[in-house]
């Protein structure tokens, strides 16, 4: 009867499609970053969903996400490029090397663009400590820095540890000939 057909009916959950993590992470391929970003503010269930597009690929710059955000989300990271400007003036004896660090030690980052972002020597050294312990990271731009001799040197070290780095573009450096044979 039409009674029992209600009751029936009734027992059964309808589930939205858009409740579906599975739906949400389809259309989250298909979103540009603003988009995203919007989507991941809906709610909590949204933000699990939408988030880790978002980060996948993630450009600094001085217009993109803050380093409290970037901190936060550093295990989604799998591609990351920092620019020059992200920094501003800070030298690689500071900020910039504790923030690189932290970033090295995330166990999902494949790739790092750190190209013209000013690094030399010291800055390589403290790469270079990073690298010892990153097990993940298979991708290193360090092209159009001002990384000589002792830096290619420092990196030439941690890559006896490190087997997971397969590419190293060092490319518009002072490497010179004593780097390159380091290297």
């Amino acid at each position: 009867t039409l009674v029992t057909l209600f009751i029936f009916m009734t027992k059964i959950s309808w589930t939205h499609p858009l409740d579906l993590h599975e739906i949400r992470s389809r259309i989250a391929s298909s979103l540009g970053l603003k988009d995203l970003a919007s989507c991941a503010r809906v709610s909590q269930d949204w933000n699990d969903s939408f988030t880790p597009p978002l980060y996948n690929s993630v450009v600094l710059s001085k217009h993109g996400p803050s380093m409290e955000s970037l901190e936060r989300n550093k295990h989604l990271i799998h591609h990351l490029k920092i620019e020059s400007s992200a920094y501003g003036k800070l030298s690689w004896t500071s900020a910039r090397v504790k923030i690189i660090s932290s970033i090295m030690a995330n166990s999902t980052l494949t790739t790092l663009h750190l190209g013209e972002n000013s690094i030399d020597d010291n800055g390589a050294q403290a790469l270079s400590e990073a690298l010892t312990t990153n097990l993940t990271l298979t991708t290193l731009e360090l092209w159009g820095n001002s990384i000589g001799p002792n830096g290619a040197q420092a990196l030439s070290e941690a890559l006896k540890t490190n087997s997971t780095l397969t590419t190293l573009d060092l490319q518009c450096n002072s490497i010179g000939s004593n780097g390159a044979q380091a290297l």
